[in-house]
């Protein structure tokens, strides 16, 4: 699978600095494992073999909003089909682990 060159770097890079180099260095550390669009949605799930995480991104192309959050490797595919659901529990769960969990963006 290719890599990506798309939104989600958007939703991981430091919005001060959106030069393209920031943008390519932070794509060039996910590899995309699945993409789809649903409408204006688009919806990424990304894997980064530098720190072996798996990452659900959605991102609405018509207004640039959006999110990632980390999935545990078992859940991919079911976040994938499901995001909303995976980005509400996150929003609900306790303290430290939203926070290092969920990235908004938008």
């Amino acid at each position: 699978m290719a890599d990506r060159a798309a939104s989600p770097a958007r939703a991981v890079a430091n919005d001060d600095d959106p030069s393209p180099t920031a943008r390519e260095h932070v794509r060039a550390q996910a590899r995309e494992l699945a993409q789809r669009l649903s409408g204006t949605v688009e919806v990424l799930l990304l894997w980064r073999p530098e720190s072996d995480r798996v990452e659900l991104s959605v991102r609405d192309l018509a207004t640039d909003a959006g999110f990632s959050i980390v999935i545990a490797p078992g859940d991919a595919i079911d976040s994938f089909y499901h995001p909303y659901a995976y980005a509400a529990r996150r929003e609900n769960s306790h303290g430290d682990e939203r926070d290092e969990a969920m990235i908004v963006d938008g």
